[in-house]
């Protein structure tokens, strides 16, 4: 029994997709239709870059929906595999959009208009370089929960991603993060910068909050054919109108990826295909429990290990 995961920011390079271009005419008219409906070329910045375009949120969101979904419908119309007998589809932070969109639930030029929209918000929720985030290594959710409360950094400093049992993503002010850094220090504990310049999924997004509540609930959504895990309850969510409320609060939640693959695992999936650019999240999903399948599906040979499996 297998699922379905899309990858989420940080998962973008120039060039993804590029042979999936190259080869089908169709995929080259889904490039040409996210160009026309965004007003900008987004297929030559996901093609030819510069990298800092491409990494610059507004662009990346709807960039790597667009990889995703191409690779996705490649796979619909190439492989002798059907992606549809999938029992959960799930995907990290905006890839949940992904996964929203090819189960049916919001069409293709509703997803990309959202990304876009929930990119410039989120990236404009607080004035550039003031916040941002770091992943901290070696320690369990509940050690480093632990550890927050007892410096009193609750209200500061926040869980944005629980990813891994040893990979946990914080959010927070570039000030308070640096303060939290050196507690991290002196316990010996490994962090790293990432490269965002916006503290994603704390309370912090709230400006990205309000106005993606707007752009959320003047789109129809539809209940989708395939389960969706949500990131913000880490539980399969069936209800078009849960799924509006649950991507509304997913901007200031923490993403509950650790569980999510947990709980699938737990319902009976043995493995998982992740479909999109990169191979973050099956990396994720080996460090959660090793004993399961892992396929990334992100080039043309790759496509060819579904054939009849």
């Amino acid at each position: 029994m297998f699922s379905v995961i899309f990858p989420g920011q940080g998962s973008q390079i120039v060039g993804m997709a590029k042979e999936f271009h190259h080869n089908f005419n169709y995929i080259k008219d889904y490039f040409f239709r996210a160009d026309e409906i965004l007003n900008k070329k987004l297929s030559k910045i996901i093609l030819e870059g510069p990298k800092y375009e491409l990494n610059q949120t507004e662009n990346t969101q709807p960039a790597i929906f667009l990889v995703s979904y191409s690779i996705f419908k490649a796979i619909e119309k190439e492989v002798n595999f059907d992606l549809k007998k999938a029992k959960f589809f799930a995907g990290h932070s905006l890839g949940e959009y992904s996964a929203l969109c090819c189960a049916n639930s919001i069409n293709f030029e509703q997803t990309i208009k959202l990304l876009q929209a929930r990119g410039t918000a989120m990236q404009n929720a607080m004035p550039s370089g003031e916040g941002g985030m770091i992943a901290v290594l070696g320690i369990n959710i509940n050690e480093l929960t632990n550890l927050i409360k007892s410096t009193g950094s609750e209200n500061t400093c926040y869980i944005a991603n629980d990813n891994s049992n040893n990979q946990i993503v914080m959010s927070g002010k570039n000030s308070m993060l640096e303060n939290f850094g050196k507690i991290l220090d002196e316990n010996n504990i490994k962090f790293i910068k990432l490269p965002v310049s916006a503290p994603f999924h704390c309370p912090l997004m709230n400006k990205a909050t309000e106005k993606m509540r707007g752009e959320i609930y003047n789109v129809e959504f539809k209940n989708p054919d395939i389960n969706i895990v949500s990131n913000v309850t880490a539980n399969e969510v069936k209800k078009s109108d849960d799924i509006k409320k649950l991507l509304i609060e997913q901007i200031e939640k923490p993403v509950r990826w650790r569980e999510s693959i947990n709980n699938m695992i737990n319902k009976g999936i043995n493995e998982f295909i992740e479909i999109g650019p990169g191979k973050v999240l099956s990396g994720l999903v080996k460090r959660i429990d090793r004993n399961v399948k892992v396929k990334q599906i992100n080039t043309l040979k790759d496509m060819e290990t579904l054939t009849n499996d």
